[in-house]
């Protein structure tokens, strides 16, 4: 991307889900400089924002993880319609639905209207994994092998982040080979397509199987946006109804995770300098992931951004990331 002025980028809409806030998998830096870098007019939050399963079990919240709630607070209260979308992690919530927490709407479901006409379902997608539905100790004994994959390549990446190299999940590697995750994936998007055809719509947006897609499953355009805790993706609506997929990793610098530790922590009530910024350079977003199922265009110039709200302060929460360098990356888009 070439700098063209200071600000975020604008989409109409950002979708995110599975961010897992509460466990030690969760890449709350990267969601933070993510927020940072981007605005919308309207947010879904698509399930699974807050892991409560892991949260009952053990307490774990670190300081990062509450900025990502305040920096999500905020965007609500400035003006960007947040919706939110219960998941099985945070299903607590489900029994709020059809209200209002503050200036976050609370929904089992939504209908989402592209700018290009075409209809979506938004829903988390636990309801039709029938592991989560008939099977809940199976589910759980999955989700603590999946912790102990995540503690893994947390170890992993930041051995190859003292050796220079990039970050290279674990977890999603896995779930590539192993033939049963394959299959499960592929059943996963034609049962949610076949929902959304039963529903007269004329795409889905779903989250919860941590595996970003946008693919055309018969008429139905199946899009999932991913996760925060293995691949760092989100989806964005552009102006014109095109749906994307933006890997974070691959924008950004992973290194900027320890960057946010480094920056100092103010006293209570005190002031202090904002912390320093690097430049960054620009570039686009990884295909998502086959060549048959995504359209690679050349990457459009876009800004490269800073924080029109200044220096972020303790009492309000919002402690993004510095921003840091960015990388090449390669357009999909529908």
């Amino acid at each position: 991307m070439t700098a063209t002025g200071p600000g975020p980028q604008v989409y109409k809409t950002i979708f995110l889900s599975d961010i897992h806030l509460g466990t030690r998998g969760c890449k709350a830096e990267m969601l933070l400089d993510f927020l940072k870098e981007t605005d919308s007019e309207t947010l879904y939050l698509v399930g699974d924002i807050v892991d409560g399963w892991r949260l009952k079990k053990h307490w774990h919240w670190p300081q990062a993880h509450n900025d990502v709630i305040q920096k999500l607070l905020r965007k609500a209260r400035k003006g960007t319609r947040v919706i939110f979308i219960p998941g099985n992690h945070d299903e607590f919530a489900r029994d709020y639905c059809d209200t209002e927490f503050g200036d976050i709407e609370l929904r089992r479901e939504a209908i989402h209207e592209g700018a290009d006409g075409r209809r979506y379902l938004v829903i988390h997608g636990d309801e039709f994994d029938g592991v989560v539905m008939y099977a809940r100790w199976l589910a759980v004994l999955g989700d603590w092998a999946y912790v102990v994959v995540l503690e893994i390549n947390h170890w992993f990446n930041l051995l190859r982040r003292r050796l220079g190299l990039p970050y290279w999940s674990v977890s999603q590697y896995l779930k590539h080979k192993v033939k049963n995750a394959v299959q499960f994936i592929t059943k996963f998007e034609e049962g949610m397509a076949d929902l959304a055809r039963k529903r007269g719509v004329d795409g889905i947006i779903c989250g919860h199987i941590h595996h970003a897609e946008i693919r055309q499953v018969g008429e139905v355009l199946y899009c999932n946006d991913g996760d925060w805790v293995e691949s760092c993706t989100a989806m964005v609506e552009h102006t014109d109804g095109r749906m994307e997929i933006l890997d974070w990793t691959k924008v950004r610098d992973v290194s900027m995770v320890e960057e946010y530790r480094r920056q100092p922590r103010r006293a209570k009530g005190a002031r202090g300098a904002a912390p320093a910024t690097v430049p960054a350079a620009g570039a686009d977003v990884l295909v998502h992931p086959a060549p048959e199922r995504t359209t690679l265009q050349p990457a459009a110039n876009a800004p490269a951004n800073t924080d029109d709200e200044g220096a972020a302060s303790r009492e309000s929460g919002d402690e993004a990331a510095a921003p840091l360098p960015v990388r090449e990356r390669a357009r999909a888009s529908f």
